[in-house]
């Protein structure tokens, strides 16, 4: 999943590059590099830095402008980000923030200085070798994916598999719902979104709420429990594990 999305976004970079040549390499023809200007890129992703240095290779390669691919260290972007764009000339070209601002996504006035690249889903991605392997037991809870259409299904599927996990060769029906910093936003974060979206939704709220109901939290608390209670990783071990471990 994640090397299909780097190669995604090397496509849409690669398709446009054109849209910011003009301004890396305005004020001079010359094939010298400093001549044609440089391209300054502070990545955010650390997990996708090779991609993004083969890119500026690439670009290089085939315009002669100059591409520094700097990445910040993980958890520390908006510092980093902070820090560089005080620096005046030599601040990044290129960078990435979060925030779906539509007034300042795509425009300064006439002029293009921003363009949505990326967009997050939510859902469960499921290993469909392992499935059709535990459908096929004799008193499995379903036959197909496609009848896990409930949170009761889910978890129906979820606590069997666990128990059967030494019949299906698995260590637990979920991987690591890990705690520390490489992979706690997937909980605290990602997941924490749709009992807020869809609060806010019902309420028809458009900006940030004194306080929150919580009028989906108990929802959210059941898949988080399902999360580690059938979890290839002790409950009392998710603070230790690691993004990796989720692998």
């Amino acid at each position: 999943m994640m090397n299909r999305t780097i190669k995604s976004t090397i496509a849409l970079v690669a398709c446009s590059a054109m849209a910011f040549g003009a301004l890396a390499a305005c004020g001079s023809s010359s094939s010298d590099s400093s001549a044609k200007g440089k391209v300054y890129f502070l990545n955010f992703k650390p997990e996708a830095a090779d991609q993004w240095k083969e890119v500026a290779k690439a670009y290089t390669k085939k315009t002669g402008v100059e591409v520094k691919v700097q990445t910040a260290a993980s958890g520390t972007y908006e510092q980093s980000l902070k820090s560089e764009i005080s620096k005046g000339n030599e601040a990044p070209t290129l960078f990435q923030i979060n925030g779906p601002n539509k007034d300042i996504a795509l425009k300064d006035g006439d002029k293009v200085v921003g363009i949505p690249y990326a967009m997050e889903t939510y859902g469960l991605i499921y290993n469909k070798a392992l499935l059709k392997k535990y459908t096929e037991l004799k008193d499995a809870k379903v036959k197909s994916a496609e009848e896990i259409n409930s949170f009761d299904k889910l978890k129906a599927v979820a606590d069997d598999i666990q128990k059967h996990k030494s019949d299906l060769g698995v260590e637990g029906a979920f991987t690591s719902a890990g705690f520390d910093s490489s992979s706690d936003w997937r909980f605290k974060t990602h997941l924490a979104n749709l009992p807020l979206y869809y609060e806010f939704k019902e309420d028809h709220v458009t900006k940030q709420p004194a306080k929150v109901k919580g009028s989906f939290l108990d929802g959210y608390k059941k898949i988080f429990d399902l999360y580690i209670t059938d979890s290839t990783t002790p409950a009392t071990k998710i603070g230790s594990k690691t993004g990796e471990d989720a692998n």
